[in-house]
């Protein structure tokens, strides 16, 4: 049974997470809830999944992040 807070915070951390993303032009098609992380009982937020990229959307992230290296 999964704790409402926690999913509360996954679910921000998603939404905050595509946001960014998007601000970059980049879009992560299966960037979701891990839903597995539904499947026990856990003190901590559900996983997020990033998923898979294609070769376009890896180099437009290695950018994003180099861009904004500290």
């Amino acid at each position: 049974m999964s704790d409402p807070a926690a999913d509360r915070q996954a679910i921000d951390a998603l939404i905050e997470l595509r946001a960014a993303l998007a601000a970059h032009g980049i879009t992560l098609p299966s960037l979701d809830l891990h839903l597995p992380s539904y499947a026990g009982t856990y003190d901590t937020p559900p996983l997020i999944a990033l998923g898979n990229c294609n070769v376009g959307t890896a180099g437009r992230l290695a950018a994003a992040f180099r861009a904004h290296r500290r």
